[in-house]
């Protein structure tokens, strides 16, 4: 019976710069001689379905950065790039959503807007949102970018963005920002214009407290107040407020619950239906005060307590 030849698999060889992307049964760019998948395609499968639970986390903002992806229909905030704006780009500004559900857009005068609401290929969306800046940096003025999987070790927005800079949303009624002059658009931008107005909850930033938003439905209205504290700590906070009936922020308002959202938790508030944005400022800020002490309160949670906490916990979505 003859020998087996021993066999030696080929060690993947570096080359300058990133791996590209090719197909899985491609031989690897890298030169080893194997398959993409079996070589550095493996890592960016894994990148590719790995879940960053805070991908917003480290930029200025991130409470406002999960509120317009997750509940704000219409604003937008100046983006400040880390090494400056390129040359022939006067701006970059970040959109809930844009036109055709465009990834970005590259406007006749250079200028840049990004779509936040949008689908992303991988688990880490500070990477997809990356590269789709990157890009539309460089597409011609007056095009759209296009969504694709972006590279396993490239940049995230936290490498790109000027962490010192403030993140300031505007929130809008509709989406006229989308174009400048909407009344000479084009009939498929304003069949789109015309669609995202018709489906658009108003909605209102407070001005006295950090990343809550007051949006009004034809059932009743609500607050969502996406909050930085970790979770498990909230929501004691939280139940101790319920358990000593100071959770609400008025007559005829209720705490009903939280969403989870991006590794944040948001809670939620019932408001009657003529309880606007100007009404609800001033309890907010004394929540807020509430809310403080609260988290500072290091004993066990009473009984009462922890039944007001198990009743908050059951009414969690989690929406990332």
């Amino acid at each position: 019976m003859a020998k087996k030849r021993p066999q030696t698999k080929a060690k993947p060889q570096p080359i300058d710069g990133e791996i590209p992307v090719v197909g899985a049964r491609e031989p690897c760019p890298c030169g080893s001689g194997r398959r993409y998948k079996a070589c550095h395609g493996r890592a960016a499968a894994h990148a590719a379905t790995e879940l960053v639970q805070r991908p917003f986390e480290g930029l200025p903002g991130e409470c406002d950065w999960v509120a317009l992806r997750e509940l704000v229909p219409a604003a937008t905030a100046e983006l400040t790039l880390k090494d400056g704006l390129p040359e022939g780009v006067p701006s970059v500004t970040l959109a809930t959503v844009l036109p055709m559900a465009w990834p970005a857009l590259r406007r006749d005068d250079g200028s840049v807007l990004i779509g936040l609401q949008n689908d992303t290929a991988s688990g880490d969306i500070s990477r997809d949102l990356a590269d789709t800046l990157r890009r539309a940096l460089e597409a011609e003025p007056g095009t759209p970018v296009q969504g694709r999987r972006a590279p396993a070790e490239g940049p995230r927005l936290q490498d790109l963005l000027d962490a010192e800079a403030a993140f300031e949303p505007v929130v809008h009624s509709g989406f006229e920002f989308w174009v400048p002059d909407a009344e000479n658009a084009t009939p498929e931008v304003a069949a789109s214009l015309e669609r995202a107005n018709a489906a658009a909850i108003p909605t209102v930033k407070l001005a006295g407290v950090d990343a809550a938003y007051w949006c009004e439905t034809p059932e009743k209205n609500h607050l969502r107040w996406v909050m930085p504290h970790p979770e498990e700590q909230l929501l004691d906070a939280l139940a101790r407020l319920h358990a000593a009936g100071r959770s609400s922020l008025g007559e005829g308002t209720r705490l009903v619950g939280s969403f989870r959202a991006h590794g944040l938790t948001v809670p939620v508030w019932d408001l009657p239906g003529g309880v606007g944005a100007e009404e609800v400022e001033k309890p907010a800020a004394e929540f807020a005060e509430r809310l403080a002490a609260a988290l500072a309160v290091q004993e066990p949670l009473t009984p009462e307590e922890r039944r007001a906490r198990g009743g908050l916990t059951n009414r969690q979505v989690t929406l990332s």
